[in-house]
């Protein structure tokens, strides 16, 4: 690859944290880049979870406090979490490529509709969240909790905002107390998925780490100007990107 395609995906990495980090979505961002560069699909989806995952930790580690209040319940769920993100995982490379080329612009298209329709979701489930016990059962959440890790190891784009829907839906607290279990399921589930896509010799491994760089950047600068740009408008641009490169997608 010649430099001038890692410093794109270096700066689509940066945008990507940045987004990460105001609205989400930044997936939308990385992957039809690595795409454009010439990379085949899975490739690009392998190189883009492995180069992602260090933006959570700024997440994490902003809501620290809450973690204490979460640790039980975060053990319960890990398993599920992992076996999930691992069964994605393992679908993405074990199913023929054109079956992943087929469903690229409707798991982009989910995506987009998840990151426009973000706050609505959000907002249900703070009307549910003290019908929680009645809505779902535990077991319904920790089948949900499994379909949304299975959907992440897969493909990824807008996994937080179907973690949080579940969350808040299932149990009875505050979507900021839940919020870092949402972010620790999110990194736990790309993190499964990373390390055996690690083994698959499926990613380009000097743009996982440029990428990683610039995603991390992009978060740090993101989680400063967090309060000064509204999350609102990032997640219009980033629905109408998602919208024009599913139809690009489509098209092909």
């Amino acid at each position: 690859m010649e430099i001038t395609s890692y410093i794109i995906a270096s700066i689509a990495a940066v945008l990507a944290g940045f987004i990460n980090a105001i609205a989400g979505g930044g997936t939308l961002i990385t992957f039809p880049t690595l795409t454009a560069l010439g990379i085949p699909p899975i490739v690009a989806n392998v190189t883009n979870t492995l180069a992602l995952c260090p933006g959570y930790f700024g997440g994490i580690f902003a809501q620290r406090k809450n973690f204490k209040s979460q640790k039980d319940r975060l053990w319960k769920l890990l398993p599920v979490s992992i076996i999930g993100g691992l069964t994605g995982g393992f679908l993405l490379l074990k199913l023929p490529e054109s079956s992943f080329k087929i469903l690229i612009p409707y798991l982009i298209l989910i995506a987009t509709a998840l990151l426009a329709f973000q706050v609505p979701l959000k907002n249900w489930s703070v009307s549910h969240e003290h019908k929680g016990s009645k809505l779902l059962k535990n077991t319904g959440m920790y089948f949900l909790i499994f379909i949304a890790a299975v959907y992440g190891g897969y493909f990824g784009a807008g996994l937080g905002v179907i973690l949080m829907g579940v969350l808040g839906t299932a149990l009875n607290e505050s979507l900021n107390k839940i919020n870092i279990l949402k972010q620790t399921l999110a990194f736990v589930i790309n993190v499964t998925a990373a390390i055996y896509f690690a083994f698959s010799g499926k990613a380009e491994w000097f743009f996982v780490l440029t990428m990683a760089f610039g995603a991390i950047i992009g978060g740090f600068i993101g989680g400063k100007m967090v309060d000064k740009i509204p999350a609102a408008i990032l997640r219009y641009i980033v629905v109408i990107i998602g919208c024009t490169v599913a139809l690009v997608y489509f098209l092909k």
